[in-house]
């Protein structure tokens, strides 16, 4: 049905350019064609907009359980900072995270935007806005017990310990596991049995 209406539409705007070329009738066609594509558009828009919420939701629930599967050195504080760096694509999804408790730690969520104070954080979540300056931001946070998540291309190679892919319409991701070890961070069995790859 859709299908049908769609066809019937291109038809509409085929015959509308179709006609004689006077002034008003290109004026006329202009307006039809702005009046159409707007209709249409905040649909999509929409529709895009509530796919990325979902997408999110799924990863906020995604880190969460990243974070329960984690061991931190016993000298890591009561609370973890996690912090997101770069354009907060979740919105107050991740902000469901807040006070929420792991292994007797409670979760503070933070937005940094200086670089510097990353060294605070326990868990750190890279947007893709971030990832211009990864590898540089990463290799001055070697050796500290840091999570580091992200969801860009080619995150891991960069040095993240986790990272996150849509494939199929499903979150999958992958760990590096040497790069954990060295930052003195470990992950359940169960955890690294369910990525997709363990570097």
């Amino acid at each position: 049905m859709a299908l049908l209406t769609e066809n019937v539409d291109m038809q509409f705007l085929y015959r509308l350019f179709r006609l004689p070329c006077t002034l008003i009738s290109r004026c006329v066609c202009y307006i039809i064609l702005a009046l159409w594509l707007g209709y249409g558009l905040p649909i999509s828009h929409s529709v895009a907009k509530a796919d990325n919420i979902l997408e999110y939701q799924v990863k906020a629930a995604f880190i969460y359980n990243f974070i329960a599967f984690t061991d931190w050195p016993k000298s890591t504080n009561n609370i973890i900072h996690l912090c997101i760096y770069g354009e907060d694509y979740f919105g107050n999804e991740i902000d469901k995270l807040q006070n929420r408790s792991v292994d007797k730690r409670t979760i503070k969520v933070l937005r940094i935007s200086n670089p510097e104070r990353l060294e605070d954080c326990q868990a750190i979540f890279f947007s893709n806005s971030g990832s211009y300056n990864l590898s540089s931001i990463l290799s001055t946070l070697q050796n500290n017990p840091i999570l580091t998540l992200a969801d860009s291309s080619n995150a891991i190679s960069h040095g993240v310990i986790i990272n996150m892919n849509l494939v199929n319409e499903k979150i999958v991701f992958e760990i590096n596991l040497a790069i954990a070890r060295k930052s003195g961070l470990d992950f359940s069995s169960k955890l690294l049995q369910l990525a997709t790859k363990v570097y």
